[in-house]
């Protein structure tokens, strides 16, 4: 190692019970050892930078420095399912947190992350109102097709994914707590946090507490329009439960911080969700918080939106795309990669000559990589540039991560046509480690079900049999090829062609992709 050459080294080697650790050795060569799970350690050679994220608090880039060393605590806010989920969900509480995650892991850290799922809510009673069916009928069933929208997006199962009503217990604990602190009050059946009594309100938003406006109705016996609701008195016909002051059910806000503090204590490293959860929701969080003597969150991260005419995506606005709608036009894939192009803290708008585009760049990369396992053998997941990780350090730039991928894929298919199959194959497994940090390796087994082929063949079921299928008419086309029968050889290429298989003939054969 040369000791003034600036860089970090970083590799593996073997902890006692069989573990794997990652070594980080910096310019005196002085080495620390952080456990990960085994199989993702790889040597790699990175610029020493650590990781910077954007603090919503401090309004400022900050170096990341966990609570515990080798360990990050995340929790995020996900969904209040009163409906299906839309693809604005899939961005904030989905796709923006498992990058961060699978960028941390990769690191080295172990990561407890924490996605909590709002199943009371007023918005949830109306919407089970309207429909005519029970409440939790209605939240079970947007919260299946939540998981089943994270699932088709490739999101990583999260640590738990607690729900508000498990967590009554803890709601009222906390809630006793802040009365006990004189930081809220109870009047008629309900509780409120007193917002003038918590030093720094205001502080994460941002905003003048004169001129804020908390969303909600004034309720009997609240003292300051500015206070917030930490518990609603129990109303006919309504869920409740019993609790000091009298049946009823928690408010929005002590929801999370309840349920952050029950799995990550009362300090943890990163609180992220939506842009429009920083006022009220989490400037409310980080007050009772800190009214309870709890530490709570030392990084906040935001997501900007999806929007579409300039609107955020809302169940509110009906202007939402289901998942399910947007995968109907494009593969899971395809918008995942949509999802993730735009960097987090900038705002996605939806048009479907976007989503198009994306799609398409998505299927060159896609392409070149099973060509490549055609001509050069398996594509495995080798070593990450160290451009794309001085990218993603940088508070997650993943569209210059996508820059230094598509340099990559420029090199290979120079190195295809030139016949350099050590370049195209150094290339091809350069690309698949960054797919593989953003959740858009193409043989993830995540994306099982819309795979094309595996590294080195094809995939199971459909894939399968098309690959068959495809292999004997070119195995004919190459009879006819040998025997001059172009006419033969030339009306399989167009019954290919017609059926969207693209045929490409080259020194070791034909190989074929599927055209967009």
């Amino acid at each position: 190692m040369v000791a003034n050459s600036g860089a970090v080294l970083r590799g593996s080697m073997q902890l006692p019970g069989g573990h794997h650790g990652r070594w980080t050795a910096g310019p005196t060569g002085r080495a620390g050892v952080r456990r990960v799970r085994p199989g993702r350690c790889r040597a790699v050679a990175f610029p020493a930078v650590a990781l910077h994220l954007y603090d919503t608090a401090t309004r400022a880039v900050r170096t990341f420095e966990p609570l515990i060393a080798g360990e990050v605590s995340l929790y995020h806010c996900g969904v209040t399912v009163q409906g299906p989920p839309h693809i604005g969900h899939l961005r904030g509480a989905g796709i923006v947190y498992d990058v961060l995650r699978r960028w941390l892991e990769y690191a080295g850290y172990r990561v407890t992350q924490v996605r909590n799922v709002t199943d009371i809510d007023d918005r949830i009673l109306i919407k089970a109102r309207e429909a005519g069916e029970h409440w939790w009928e209605l939240a079970a069933r947007n919260e299946r097709a939540c998981a089943e929208a994270y699932r088709a997006l490739n999101c990583l199962p999260v640590s738990i994914e607690p729900r508000a009503t498990g967590h009554i217990t803890q709601i009222i604990e906390l809630i006793d707590r802040l009365i006990d602190a004189d930081r809220a009050y109870a009047a008629s059946g309900d509780v409120y946090f007193a917002v003038r009594e918590q030093p720094g309100y205001g502080a994460l938003s941002g905003q003048k507490l004169d001129e804020m406006n908390q969303g909600e109705s004034e309720g009997q016996g609240k003292k300051d329009p500015a206070d917030f609701t930490l518990w609603k008195g129990a109303k006919p016909g309504e869920p409740s439960w019993d609790s000091p002051w009298g049946p009823g059910r928690p408010g929005w806000h002590i929801e999370c911080s309840a349920m952050a503090r029950s799995y990550l204590g009362d300090e943890f490293d990163i609180h992220g969700g939506g842009l429009d959860l920083v006022f009220p929701h989490h400037e409310n969080e980080a007050a009772q918080s800190h009214g309870a003597g709890l530490q709570f969150a030392r990084y906040w991260m935001h997501s900007f939106w999806v929007t579409m005419a300039g609107e955020k995506m809302s169940k509110s606005l009906g202007n939402t795309l289901s998942v399910q709608a947007v995968t109907e036009k494009v593969r899971p894939i395809e918008l995942r990669y949509y999802l993730v192009s735009v960097h987090y803290r900038s705002t996605i708008e939806y048009s479907p000559k976007a989503l198009e585009d994306a799609a398409r760049a998505f299927d060159r990369i896609e392409s070149f990589l099973h060509r490549a396992a055609d001509r050069v053998g398996p594509v495995q997941i080798g070593e990450l540039p160290a451009d794309f990780a001085a990218a993603m350090d940088d508070d997650l730039g993943v569209p210059r991560g996508l820059a230094v991928l598509h340099d990559h894929l420029r090199t290979g298919n120079t190195a295809m046509d030139a016949g350099r199959p050590e370049v195209v194959k150094a290339a091809a497994d350069a690309m698949r480690a960054m797919l593989a940090v953003l959740g858009l390796d193409p043989w993830d087994p995540g994306w099982a079900p819309t795979a094309r082929t595996t590294p080195s063949g094809p995939a199971s079921g459909a894939s399968r049999a098309l690959e068959t299928l495809i292999s004997g008419l070119l195995e004919k086309r190459q009879i006819a090829r040998s025997a001059k029968d172009f006419a033969a050889a030339d009306a399989i290429r167009d019954q290919l062609s017609a059926a969207g298989i693209v045929v490409e003939d080259g020194p070791s054969g034909s190989i074929w992709s599927i055209e967009r």
